[in-house]
């Protein structure tokens, strides 16, 4: 099979009954496959949640989902692709939304910003620190000494990504003390196996793109960025980085956004499909309980007002430390 497509049955007949949920609302049944464009490579966080997610779209929306990838540029590229699309419904977009609300700051697109898309979010995630099961680090605390100190590398999906932006958090904590050194890959199962396979000591990525490695013994994960511990089923509880440094943490949700400037009743019906098929699915739910992610799904202004304190907070970062090729008040994203 073809890893960078993925093609789904179709199951039409679910159709009428979330067209039925859909309050009044002129629904819209769409005649051809919906593009999801993942902007990352297959099998990191984005694309294995896209994954989950589709057949849920496609059998409720009666039309075949097809998820595509297209990374590049820390998601930037598969990002303006989706934007660049016509806006009739059939082009989304997948990712960490504050990904989306930042890269106009970070300067890998022109123009974009949080309210860009309808936000449909589904599970939050947060980076985990984990290093080569032969490293001698056993827990965090000797890790830090290392990363004051040695040639430590340290493997992420790139500056805008969750570990990209986790890497930046630990070293703006360390005041300029750090001498470890970010390798950026072109998504987050490569730079996950990079660290899995020794070719770099460290990772910073996503908790869910490392279950796997840990899982099988090839990553020793050592804290999580949270103030609290992480639980994945069948491993230990994963301290919380608070235990270490003084830093702020925030969940960093994940989604499906539909480009603004499509038919209302694209939006509208997306919407009910949400609301009655996603938010209490049980593929989803086992997704979340095996990879340490947070079932979260919800929609629209909840969707958005989730979304917009690690979107902030990112932006400001860049801007702290001079990264920030324009102001984050010029997304609507406002630095205290």
């Amino acid at each position: 099979m073809n890893t960078n497509v993925l093609k789904l049955a179709v199951s039409a007949a679910a159709f009428a009954a979330v067209a039925a949920g859909s309050a009044g609302a002129e629904t819209w049944q769409p005649d051809r496959p919906i593009n999801i464009i993942v902007p990352w490579s297959a099998g990191g966080s984005t694309d294995q949640v896209t994954r989950v997610v589709a057949p849920i779209l496609e059998e409720a929306l009666g039309t075949e989902v097809v998820v595509v990838n297209q990374p590049g540029a820390s998601g930037s590229i598969g990002t303006k692709a989706a934007l660049d699309a016509p806006r009739d419904g059939y082009t989304w977009t997948a990712n960490a939304i504050a990904n989306n609300a930042t890269y106009a700051v970070s300067g890998l697109l022109d123009s974009s910003n949080i309210d860009d898309y309808r936000i449909y979010l589904h599970v939050a995630n947060a980076p985990l620190i984990s290093v080569n099961a032969n490293a001698p680090y056993e827990d965090f605390g000797a890790l830090l000494d290392a990363m004051k100190t040695g040639d430590v590398t340290v493997s992420t999906a790139g500056v805008t990504s969750s570990g990209g932006t986790a890497y930046s958090t630990i070293k703006d904590a360390l005041d300029g003390e750090m001498t470890a050194r970010m390798v950026a890959y072109d998504g987050g199962n490569p730079a996950v196996i990079a660290a899995a396979s020794g070719e770099v000591d460290m990772t910073t990525q996503l908790a869910v793109e490392q279950t796997e490695m840990i899982k099988a013994g090839r990553l020793r994960p050592l804290a999580v960025l949270s103030d609290t511990a992480l639980e994945i089923e069948g491993l230990d509880p994963i301290p919380p980085i608070t235990e270490w440094l003084d830093i702020d943490v925030a969940p960093d949700y994940f989604g499906v956004f539909i480009p603004a400037g499509a038919p209302q009743e694209v939006y509208d019906t997306v919407d009910a499909v949400w609301a009655d098929k996603v938010m209490n699915a049980d593929a989803l739910k086992h997704y979340a309980n095996q990879r340490g992610a947070m079932f979260a799904p919800s929609f629209g202004d909840e969707a958005r007002a989730r979304a917009l304190p690690v979107a902030t907070m990112e932006a400001c970062a860049m801007k702290e430390r001079g990264e920030a090729v324009k102001d984050p008040s010029e997304v609507g994203l406002t630095c205290k």
